[in-house]
């Protein structure tokens, strides 16, 4: 892997939602990898996946899961890289319990937890870029273009 950022998921069901993440980051021009590893179903590819994801040339993780939601967690206990927690909204609980389950890490286990749903995975997108920006001048760049025309995309009138 080459990408700087790492996208994953627990379910190619939570794709809809990432999805969102990676739009932003074509639009700003990082290069990202995508890929399902799931805490529960595939823990050995999870373990392999954060334990080696430095050495990989990962600097940001953007992980979403939903319902028990343990992907941010556990990969941000098996790596020194920064995480980006995506709750993804569930039926039962709308997404709370994604939510409380990956901001909720005990002290020493950090998670930068994003907002439920698209909303959080698109600002996941967009985190993962300013942290990149600090050693990029180029990205620096065009995040900030990305604000000022979001700024200039809001009407000050109300008609």
């Amino acid at each position: 892997m080459s990408a700087p950022v790492a996208i994953i998921m627990g379910s190619r069901s939570d794709w809809p939602v990432l999805r969102h993440a990676a739009e932003m980051l074509d639009a700003l021009g990082v290069a990202y990898e995508a890929k399902v590893v799931s805490a529960h179903r595939t823990p050995k590819r999870m373990f392999d996946f954060a334990t080696g994801a430095k050495a990989a040339g990962v600097q940001v993780i953007i992980a979403g899961a939903g319902g028990a939601a343990h992907l941010p967690g556990m990969t941000a206990s098996l790596t020194d890289l920064p995480v980006l927690g995506v709750p993804i909204e569930s039926k039962a609980l709308k997404g709370m319990d994604s939510l409380l389950s990956i901001v909720q890490m005990p002290g020493g286990i950090p998670v930068g937890t994003l907002a439920i749903g698209e909303a959080g995975a698109k600002n996941a997108g967009l985190m993962a870029a300013r942290i990149l920006a600090l050693s990029d001048e180029a990205l620096a760049a065009r995040v900030a273009e990305f604000a000022a025309r979001q700024t200039a995309s809001v009407s000050e009138a109300v008609e």
